[in-house]
């Protein structure tokens, strides 16, 4: 369902009524302000209507609300709560980077329970096993659920914008802690002293990351730059502990080189277009207004994150499977 277009005049008493900042019937959870003894079907959440929710233009939207130029219409602007829930059911430029990661969520709590109930079992897999799968699981599912979180109420108000922005941030950190605890854990299964300090070396840089969020201006817009920089550094410090691994298995004659460095290849590929699609705000920078719904860079950045982490998991099954199966020379 397609939500309305907006008036110029609906917006100014939009933005005149967010200005009244804390009501006593309403209480905050990350600066989202949600009245006391709120009953959703009373709100009207259970029912969606067409007009409830206007979108607005480029143009016509807060100041916060305008990262692409390219993507002209179907903006959500000042909704209360229960309508940006709702705006999960209506057609916006936001829809689809909702839901592909409200889907990943999903997928990745069916692909806890069947590693833990099938994977590993079949596998003869080790407790060690569940908890590192389980964790690594939970950092995608945790990174899937924040950036869902993010699209759904970055349109509440520019104080929500900026907190669920720091909530997205973090779950990008914690899905690349997702990406290295398994493939570390596995990579040097035989080499307990190297795994134990790259993992080290990685939760040190990712706390480092987070340390680093706390600094006021860290998500102003000035500070993109530094923080793509940033999240850059933290993926591409993994190549340390792979050209290390590739040594340390005897090189390309090794059979589990032979297996797995093509899923690390792929895995950095799929990671480098993601960051294509993110700076380059291609296709919608060639077509202004015409990938405002469908196909705009932001959405393919979404797809392109959630098919790494699920390459990703499937490569870490894989070496489940081989490190189980072969035993540790002495």
């Amino acid at each position: 369902m397609m939500g309305r277009p907006g008036g110029l005049e609906t917006l100014k008493s939009r933005c005149n009524s967010s200005r009244s900042l804390s009501h006593s019937g309403s209480y905050h959870i990350l600066d989202i302000e949600i009245d006391r003894g709120f009953e959703p079907c009373d709100s009207g959440m259970c029912h969606t209507v067409q007009g409830d929710i206007p979108l607005y233009k480029y143009s016509e939207v807060p100041h916060f609300l305008q990262g692409n130029p390219y993507v002209v219409h179907g903006y959500r602007v000042l909704l209360p709560f229960n309508l940006c829930v709702k705006s999960l059911f209506i057609w916006s430029n936001e829809t689809l980077n909702i839901w592909s990661h409200l889907a990943g969520l999903f997928i990745f709590i069916y692909l806890l329970l069947y590693d833990n109930i099938i994977v590993i079992p079949a596998n003869n897999g080790s407790l060690a096993d569940h908890v590192i799968i389980t964790l690594g699981i939970f950092c995608f599912q945790f990174c899937m659920a924040c950036s869902a979180g993010f699209h759904i109420f970055c349109c509440h108000s520019e104080r929500a914008s900026q907190r669920w922005l720091a909530v997205d941030l973090t779950g990008i950190s914690m899905g690349i802690i997702g990406c290295y605890l398994p493939a570390v854990h596995y990579a040097f299964y035989c080499l307990s002293i190297w795994r134990d300090l790259y993992l080290i070396i990685i939760f040190v840089l990712t706390g480092a990351t987070l340390f680093i969020q706390l600094n006021p201006n860290f998500l102003k817009p000035s500070w993109a730059r530094h923080r793509l920089l940033i999240y850059v550094g933290l993926v591409a410090y993994g190549v340390v502990p792979t050209i290390h691994w590739f040594v340390e298995n005897g090189g390309w004659e090794s059979r589990v080189v032979q297996l797995f460095v093509p899923k690390v290849i792929v895995v950095y590929l799929l990671g480098m277009l993601a960051f294509f699609f993110y700076i380059s705000k291609f296709p919608e920078r060639l077509f202004p207004g015409m990938f405002d719904y469908v196909g705009s860079s932001h959405q393919l950045w979404h797809v392109v994150i959630l098919v790494t982490f699920l390459w990703w998991h499937q490569a870490g099954n894989e070496i489940l499977l081989f490190r189980t199966s072969h035993e540790c020379e002495a």
